[in-house]
This record gives structure tokens, C-alpha cells and sequence, in this order.
């Protein structure tokens, strides 16, 4: 073989196998990046069940609450109405 046959031969074969290198770094990388998404997903939703498991026990405590003692709505005393309009 010449010499210039050996060289595109070698140079074909190292960018061959840096190619197929390449791929598998590649399908590692988007595998691993895929399963990461999948855990930020369990993580999401442990943390919505943590809030919904929150939300009801405040929601029983609130009925709890209610049965001993009265609660207002918040809005505080309301402001009397004066009859006839909106001023004097």
C-alpha cells in the first residue's frame, strides 16, 4: 500500500471510531439527562402531595376550630349604610 493509502485509511478509521465514541457520549449524556427529568418529576410530585396533605389537615383543623368557637369571614365590622345614597 502507498503511503498515502495508509494515511486515508488510518484517518478514516480514527474518524470512525470518534464518531461511534461520540454517539455513545452523546446517548449517555441524553439518558442521564432524561432520567433527571424524571426525578424532578417524583420530586414535584411529592412535593404536591406533601401541599395537598398540608392543605387537608388546615382544612381539619378549620372544621375542628369551628365547632368550638365562631369565626367571621374576615372582613371585620362592616361599615354602617347610610340610607339615601352615598353621602351627605
Amino acid at each position: 500500500m502507498s503511503r498515502a493509502s495508509q494515511i486515508t485509511l488510518a484517518t478514516t478509521c480514527v474518524t470512525a471510531i470518534g464518531i461511534v465514541g461520540f454517539v455513545h457520549w452523546s446517548q449517555k449524556a441524553d439518558k442521564a439527562a432524561m432520567h433527571m427529568g424524571v426525578i424532578r418529576d417524583y420530586e414535584q410530585q411529592r412535593i404536591k402531595r406533601e401541599r395537598q396533605a398540608d392543605f387537608e389537615m388546615q382544612r381539619e383543623l378549620e372544621q375542628e376550630y369551628r365547632k368550638y368557637q365562631s369565626v367571621s369571614d374576615g372582613g371585620g365590622p362592616a361599615a354602617p349604610q347610610q340610607p339615601g345614597g352615598s353621602g351627605p
